[in-house]
């Protein structure tokens, strides 16, 4: 079996992170009447976590290319 590198290793445990992130157990502690500035408080949890997941990756992906 062929060895992952670095990177991919990353790029597997977010992909996992995200689906412990966004599952149904997980997004029910935020699925609650609490409003934050008027915002749902579920709603600025998964915008929030989806663009901590996309800097994440792209943190991933330029630290690799930047060293090669």
């Amino acid at each position: 079996m062929e060895k992952l590198s670095l990177k991919e290793q990353r790029l597997l445990a977010l992909f996992f992170l995200g689906i412990v992130f966004f599952a149904s157990p997980f997004l029910t502690l935020f699925n609650r009447p609490t409003r934050i500035f008027g915002v749902p408080a579920l709603f600025i949890y998964l915008f929030a976590a989806w663009a901590i997941f996309i800097l994440l990756v792209g943190l991933i992906i330029e630290r690799k290319r930047n060293k090669s």
